[in-house]
């Protein structure tokens, strides 16, 4: 990676292929999906403890006893737990998409098919990314359509890329792999699964409640979203393997590409 011009003065008595900064991917991995897990534990946890009536609350008044995410992200402190992890995980998300979309460039630079599916996964990626910013700075007790609409937008793109991963993946696996490979692969194809499983149980019970207004079945619902929520993560974090061996760097520019 190549410092802008303005940053490269201080760093100019530095060899030209000397790091200044690296971290192993797999650590850069953990750090960032450990963000959204801990902003959503410790809300629920703070939800629980402090806003438990609130957090519970349904239109019916029927009993629940689980908030769903959107309601445990909804008050003070909680809001502000949730948008500072998510802030933080945002850009190397970035950095993660990015990464496989040059990984797979390399692996299908003569395969036009797969080539299109890298850029639509890419895509997805970014939309992935902006539509969870956009529901977690637009709280549903600010403005639930916007609110909806985003995480609508969430749960599609996530899913699209998901389903695109695992297909590119498929035409990897074809071939001679690392067993790291493999594992990530058998991994992504069942966590895909997995969310699809718990989107359509989710997308049951919230018709059901809202239809039928039963005890509990809006306890069901929430915990089917967090099992969407946990198992994206887990997807995501399938990258550990996939990047096991490399190094997020900056570096000072060699010295015959300096200004």
């Amino acid at each position: 990676m190549q410092l802008p011009r303005m940053l490269q003065g201080p760093y100019r008595n530095l060899d030209g292929d000397r790091p200044l900064f690296q971290l192993p991917y797999t650590i850069f991995t953990i750090g960032t999906l450990a963000l959204p897990i801990t902003g959503l534990v410790v809300s629920l946890f703070v939800a629980l403890i402090y806003h438990f009536e609130d957090a519970i609350y349904t239109h019916c008044r029927v009993s629940n006893y689980l908030p769903s995410i959107s309601a445990a992200i909804s008050r003070v402190p909680e809001r502000y737990i949730w948008r500072c992890c998510i802030a933080l995980h945002s850009a190397p998300r970035l950095l993660m998409a990015a990464s496989y979309f040059s990984f797979y460039r390399r692996r299908f630079a003569a395969k036009l098919p797969e080539l299109v599916l890298s850029g639509m996964a890419l895509l997805c990626s970014l939309t992935e990314n902006s539509a969870l910013l956009l529901l977690t700075y637009v709280a549903s007790t600010e403005d639930y359509t916007v609110h909806k609409n985003c995480f609508f937008v969430f749960i599609v793109s996530s899913l699209l890329h998901m389903l695109i991963t695992c297909r590119l993946w498929h035409v990897i696996n074809r071939r001679y792999v690392s067993p790291e490979e493999v594992k990530s692969y058998r991994w992504k194809l069942r966590l895909f699964l997995f969310n699809v499983s718990s989107c359509v149980a989710a997308a049951y019970f919230f018709r059901r409640h809202n239809q039928h207004c039963e005890a509990g079945v809006y306890t069901l619902f929430a915990l089917c979203e967090y099992l969407v929520v946990f198992s994206n993560i887990a997807f995501h974090g399938t990258v550990y393997w996939d990047f096991e061996n490399q190094m997020v760097m900056v570096a000072t520019p060699p010295e015959d590409k300096r200004y």
